[in-house]
């Protein structure tokens, strides 16, 4: 029987004749062995001379027996390509000079137990990764642990395992050994699992006569070589799971670093060691380090602007910094300037023979066609991030055919996934694969995969808008995509909202293409299907001009119905800006298109939205005339939701015009029918005023609890406008019950969310809030200065009732410092200003303001009678005051105060 001693540079040695007498084989040539050799690498004559540096003619006369003496440098060479291991590559230099071969590896065992490559002095990073990898391994004990160290191509795996291997090598004696697997090597197939053990059979001693043939045979004796011994094991570059179970020790204290390409999910007992790109900073450290220049710095703005277009990718970074070491007339901020420009990154980032491309296309060829094209298809994408369905409709396959893909590019690490079931290409990646594209595909598949992309998110978006926004929409008429296969199921706002909040950063990319492209339909319908997003998170300016470019889409195809929805939309975004006066415009602008077209539901709804701005700046006469207006038609349409909006906007006129409790009837009325449609921002809405009624009329501990649960309600909608809200008011309730330091909490908690979105009227009312607070814990100072920042933010926004208020309240804080003269100043121009504004509330506080100030300057009369023009404001609206109010007069007329 003839031994094979597959994948081993070995003596062709065979034992075994009759009657177990050993006959010697005939003498092996150096043209036999390396024929031999190249055969099992599986390279032609041509990719071995390429490999090697050398011509084919000369591999095909080496192989032929032509030159049977070559030259050393030549066997160097070959040896190198060939990838040969310590004793093998000791046999195959033997061969070549005519010596005879020894039985036993010409190298000793001690010496050949320690391969591992040599270190890379300009390792960088990495040391949370280094200092878990080495707790483990000080952790495992008696049993062997592996490491499955995954990660990108060019992200640094092996530099990192063998970095590694060197932090642990005093704590394994038996041997350190490092075995390329070729996973992914250029031109050379991935070593069989049986090459490889004989490989590793010759490195720890074994002679190649003793090797025995087959995996299994190979496997056991590899085991019972190691069970004593305390081995470090990396294996590089694996190709699968499969390729590198058999080489595993079976027992003892032995630790094996796996590196691969692809997630290895079925090597068991395998700890996963996932590798990132760099952090910024570990980034810019590894690019000053490698570039050696004197001087750069990672602070340096270039070296962060190089980095962050390299994706902070190790194999990137080092390329580039090569180059700026190499080219000394080369400036930092140059080549980042020329990358920046570059039509195509990745041709900058090449080194000799290496580069990033190839590194990726490795990775690339592993792929079956079909993943193959869903690659490509995903460079099309002008997002980051993309979920199932969206892949499925830029590949034109159902979503089981899409999930399977994407698993498969998740699984060679050609995609990641930040969150359950969306998925991302890292930057240099998606560029790889949109230059695939564009090279391999005709243009009229990518232009088609592009359109299914963009009618899927244009249709799923107006599913989640018509959950999300306020108001029933008049019908888009630009809306003319096509329906897509498969759409996300959403049941209520709160899925439209998390599916919208996941795809937002896709949806404005889809439009942001859309609007390049010159497609004013999709520019309309995208922006429309944005719509209640933008209004309830935001920012706000961006919306602005998202709507503003729906407008003027709309009048290129002389669209009206959209161009009035547009308007509408936009003027809803000024009011919740502050903009009252361009809200006013804009509304007034879309109610004056929908009545000439005859549409009578976006009638209404600019009418209700008019309302609303009206009511705000105090104008109640005309927002209630506008609102019943838009009860009317919303009644006539059989629209509920309409309706419940419109009388929940009555009823916060009657709240701020202190009828309280027709404020009650209206908020109870409406709240009434969000929850048979089942409209749970409308409910929470009107819980919202109904808290905000129990604390102006003195049910503090009910305000308390009916804000709490408030609150709950938006946070469960992801509402943060509505939490703010909630927040403002609640504290507000729980100060006037005496607890400031949570007052003080939700206070700072809703007026950080309001500064986030930008919106001043919210912020205005919770710094005034926080004033009175202030005031009350004795911090002048800081009251002040809040006060002052409402003051300003009312009066920018034309809000003369609540200007009036902050100005009482500043007038109080100016009283009880001393300063009468100034808070009589205050008190004064707040009454001009709630007169001005038909504001009862805040007129009576005015006046009570007044008279507190002449009773401290000892006018008794005066005050008295201040006080009683107060009282009877009052008593006439039910406010929560008169109590007060009553026991102050109680001491003009001599009478003891009730206990």
């Amino acid at each position: 029987m003839i031994v094979e001693l597959s994948g081993v540079c070995s003596a062709w040695i065979a034992v075994h004749g009759r009657r177990g007498e050993a006959v010697a084989e005939p003498p092996v040539t150096f043209a036999g062995l390396l024929r031999k050799l190249r055969t099992e690498a599986r390279l032609t004559q041509e990719e071995l001379a390429e490999a090697a540096g050398l011509s084919p003619r000369s591999v095909s006369d080496l192989e032929r027996g032509i030159a049977s003496t070559p030259r050393r440098e030549t066997v160097r060479l070959l040896a190198d390509a060939l990838h040969l291991p310590g004793p093998g590559r000791a046999e195959f230099e033997a061969v070549a000079r005519g010596r005879q071969v020894p039985a036993a590896p010409v190298s000793g065992a001690a010496a050949a137990m320690r391969t591992l490559p040599r270190d890379i002095a300009s390792f960088t990073g990495r040391q949370q990764e280094l200092a878990e990898l080495v707790e483990a391994a000080a952790g495992a004990g008696g049993v062997v642990g592996i490491h499955a160290i995954g990660g990108m191509a060019g992200v640094g795996k092996t530099a990192f395992a063998v970095h590694a291997a060197y932090r642990l090598a005093d704590r394994f004696p038996g041997g350190q050994i490092f075995l390329p697997l070729h996973g992914h090597t250029p031109g050379q197939q991935p070593v069989d699992s049986g090459d490889a053990l004989a490989s590793l059979l010759l490195t720890i001693g074994v002679p190649a006569g003793q090797i025995p043939p087959g995996v299994e045979a190979r496997m056991a004796l590899w085991r019972d070589r190691l069970a004593e011994r305390q081995l470090l094991l990396v294996l590089d570059d694996a190709a699968s799971s499969e390729q590198v179970r058999p080489l595993l020790p079976g027992t003892g204290g032995s630790l094996v670093l796996v590196t691969s390409r692809r997630h290895l999910s079925a090597l068991d007992d395998a700890t996963a060691v996932s590798l990132d790109t760099l952090p910024p900073g570990e980034a810019a450290a590894l690019l000053v380090r490698l570039a050696g220049r004197a001087g750069l710095s990672p602070e340096d703005p270039a070296v962060a602007e190089i980095t962050a277009l390299c994706g902070f990718l190790p194999l990137a970074i080092g390329m580039v910094a090569r180059q700026l070491h190499h080219h000394p007339a080369w400036t930092t901020a140059g080549r980042a300037a020329e990358m920046a420009s570059a039509v195509d990154r990745l041709e900058l980032m090449a080194t000799e023979n290496l580069s990033v491309a190839a590194a990726f296309n490795l990775s690339y060829a592993d792929l079956t066609e079909d993943q193959q094209r869903m690659f490509r298809r995903l460079g099309l994408h002008p997002s980051t991030d993309i979920d199932v369905y969206a892949a499925a409709a830029l590949d034109g396959t159902d979503l089981g055919t899409a999930r399977r893909a994407l698993e498969a590019l998740y699984d060679q690490y050609l995609l990641t996934e930040p969150a359950e079931g969306r998925y991302r290409l890292h930057d240099l990646i998606r560029e790889h694969a949109r230059a695939l594209a564009d090279r391999v595909d005709p243009d009229r598949d990518r232009d088609e995969a592009t359109a299914r992309l963009l009618d899927f998110y244009q249709y799923a978006a107006a599913r989640a808008d018509a959950l999300i926004a306020r108001q029933v929409r008049p019908a888009l008429a630009a809306a003319d995509g096509a329906i897509p296969a498969a759409v996300p199921a959403l049941a209520d706002r709160a899925q439209a909202l998390v599916w919208a909040r996941a795809e937002r950063a896709s949806l404005l990319a889809c439009l942001d293409r859309a609007t390049r492209a010159g497609q004013h339909a999709r520019v309309i319908a995208l922006t429309a299907g944005l719509a209640g997003l933008l209004r309830s998170d935001g920012p706000w300016a961006q919306a602005i001009t998202r709507h503003t470019a729906a407008i003027w889409a709309a009048q290129q195809l002389g669209d009206r119905l959209d161009e009035a929805n547009a308007l509408n939309d936009l003027g809803d975004v000024r009011y919740v800006t502050g903009d009252y006066p361009g809200a006013v415009h804009n509304l007034e602008q879309a109610l004056d298109i929908y009545r000439g077209i005859g549409d009578r539901l976006g009638q209404a709804n600019a009418l209700n939205d008019l309302g609303v701005v009206r009511l705000v700046t105090s104008d109640y006469p005309a927002a209630v005339q506008d609102l019943q207006r838009a009860l009317g038609i919303y009644r006539d349409l059989g629209d509920r939701l309409g309706q419940a909006n419109a009388i929940h906007d009555l009823g916060d006129i009657r709240l701020m015009t202190g009828d309280y409790p027709g404020a009650v009837q209206d908020l109870e009325q409406a709240l009434d029918i969000y929850r048979d449609i089942g409209y749970g921002r409308g409910q929470a809405n009107a819980l919202l005023r109904l808290g905000v009624v129990r604390r102006l009329t003195s049910d503090f501990p009910g305000a308390v609890y009916d804000l709490e649960q408030t609150l709950g309600v938006y946070r469960g909608l992801g509402d943060r406008l509505g939490q703010a809200n909630a927040l403002s008011y609640l504290g507000d309730a729980l100060r006037l019950t005496g607890d400031y330091p949570a007052a003080v909490e939700d206070l700072e908690q809703a007026l950080g969310i309001y500064r986030d979105l930008d919106e001043p009227f919210g912020q205005a009312g919770t710094l005034g809030y926080l004033g009175i607070v202030r005031r009350l814990t004795g911090d002048y100072p800081a009251a002040a200065q809040a006060l002052d920042q409402a003051v300003g933010l009312y009066h920018d926004l034309g809000d003369q009732g609540d200007e009036a208020e902050v100005l009482n309240e500043r007038g109080t804080l100016h009283r009880v410092s001393g300063d009468l003269a100034q808070a009589q100043a205050c008190h004064q121009q707040a009454l001009d200003l709630a007169r001005a504004s038909a504001s009862p509330w805040q007129e009576a506080h005015a006046l009570a303001g007044l008279g507190r100030c002449a009773m401290a300057a000892g006018h008794a009369a005066q005050a008295e009678a201040l006080l009683r023009q107060a009282l009877e404001i009052f008593q006439r609206i039910g406010a929560a005051e008169v109590a007060d109010l009553l026991a102050e007069l109680d001491v003009f007329a001599g009478r003891p105060t009730a206990q």
